[in-house]
C-alpha cells in the first residue's frame, strides 16, 4: 500500500481537476510520479478506492475513457452535469482531459 506521502498527492491532485474535466489513472500516477518517484495507475486506483470519497472521484477514468466499474451510472451522472463530452458510453478524451499548468 502507498504510503501517505502519495495518498496525499493522489488526492490533492484530484481536487485539482476541474469540473468537466478528467484525468486518467496513468495521468494521475505520472503527474505523481515526478513528484513523489514511485506510483503506477494501478496505484492511483487503490488510492481512489480506498481514500477517494471526498474527492471528485468520477474525474479520473481509464486511458480509453471507460468509467469507473460498478459506478459508470452515477460517474455517467456526474460526468454529464458537468458537461463532460461522451462518445458513446466513454468519456471523449480528446476533448475532456486536462493536465495542470503547473508543476
Amino acid at each position: 500500500m502507498p504510503n501517505e506521502e502519495y495518498i496525499e498527492a493522489v488526492l490533492t491532485l484530484v481536487e485539482r481537476i476541474p469540473p468537466g474535466r478528467v484525468m486518467s489513472y496513468g495521468a494521475v500516477a505520472e503527474w505523481v510520479r515526478e513528484r513523489c518517484g514511485r506510483g503506477s495507475a494501478r496505484t492511483v486506483g487503490n488510492v481512489m478506492a480506498r481514500y477517494g470519497g471526498g474527492v471528485p472521484w468520477h474525474r479520473v477514468v481509464a486511458a480509453n475513457g471507460r468509467l469507473q466499474p460498478g459506478l459508470e451510472e452515477r460517474a455517467r451522472r456526474l460526468l454529464t452535469a458537468e458537461g463532460v463530452p461522451f462518445r458513446g458510453e466513454r468519456v471523449d478524451m480528446a476533448r475532456a482531459q486536462w493536465w495542470p499548468e503547473e508543476p
